[in-house]
């Protein structure tokens, strides 16, 4: 005879759920309440240049001249800007004409330099070759050296290659900026190997695993170097290499309104406003990629 086992009940037993204990703040709200002042005292001394210029931009002649000077203008006014354009139109280069020549270099040297510097860095982070360890050395050493340093060599070498009073006396210096190849090769050295390879793999080739997923997973990095170079595009004077007056920048034009004197103060004033618009409104816009750029730099595959 076949002995029969006993089966022995199932219980089932409820799951309880993990009781997760809030931690509480050590501080009290008297102590946020000082937090927060401080923290809103702190932005405000931080933008007070950006409050004060452009509430100088905003006052009439006679409270530019007030002393002692306040910092907020008592009977706003937008007749700087007015008078600032009317003396632009005067020109006999035309407004639109600066600004063209502006916005063609900052965009063109931009481009240029966001598309090299990620080429070379891809190629010196993730792939080992004779030489490699010593080029990006050769570039780091460039950091140290200002425009003013390499200014002669570069007038030299451009008068050779016949690009002196051109754009690309501003755009080709432009491409080879260290900056952009620092950066992104450092926040490269962080992306996945594993990723790659699993890209090649699947038969993709190096422009496709360049385009598709290393430049998607560095957007941060990039758009870092984007506000970098528009900055110092931007606020090129470019009067060191171009010489015609259709070919100057906007800046160079407003700076020469700005050299007035007194009776262009108002004007100056707006000047200042107008220059620094345009890389402020992109920091602002990118601000969230900078900041993980910078959180992100120090990590490792």
């Amino acid at each position: 005879m076949s002995r029969k086992r006993k089966e022995k009940p199932v219980i089932e037993k409820e799951y309880k759920k993990p009781v997760i204990k809030r931690r509480k703040p050590n501080r009290s709200i008297a102590g946020d309440v000082v937090l927060y002042i401080f923290l809103i005292l702190m932005a405000y001394i931080m933008a007070f240049p950006i409050i004060f210029t452009v509430s100088n931009s905003l006052k009439p002649l006679d409270e530019l001249f007030k002393f002692p000077p306040r910092i907020y203008a008592q009977h706003p006014t937008l007749d700087n800007y007015a008078d600032l354009f009317v003396n632009m139109g005067k020109s006999t280069v035309t407004f639109s004409r600066y600004l063209f020549n502006t916005v063609f270099i900052t965009f063109v040297g931009t481009l240029g330099h966001l598309i090299i510097a990620s080429m070379a860095a891809f190629v010196l982070a993730k792939y080992e070759f004779p030489g490699g360890n010593g080029f990006f050395k050769l570039a780091t050493t460039a950091l140290m050296f200002t425009g003013y340093v390499t200014q002669i060599p570069n007038y030299l070498i451009l008068n050779k290659l016949g690009w002196i009073d051109t754009y690309w006396a501003i755009i080709i210096p432009a491409f080879a900026s260290p900056m952009g190849l620092f950066l992104m090769k450092q926040f490269m050295e962080g992306l996945p190997t594993a990723l790659i390879e699993a890209a090649k793999i699947d038969g993709a080739n190096e422009w496709k695993v360049f385009a598709n997923i290393v430049m998607p997973n560095v957007k941060p990095a990039w758009m870092t170097l984007i506000i970098f170079s528009v900055q110092g595009l931007w606020n090129n004077r470019a009067s060191t290499y171009i010489y015609s007056e259709a070919k100057k920048t906007l800046v160079y034009a407003l700076q020469q309104i700005q050299a007035g004197g007194i009776a262009r103060a108002g004007q100056s004033a707006a000047v200042m406003v107008v220059v620094m618009i345009v890389p402020i409104a992109i920091f602002i816009f990118s601000e969230s990629q900078i900041l993980e750029t910078m959180a992100s730099s120090g990590l490792k595959d």
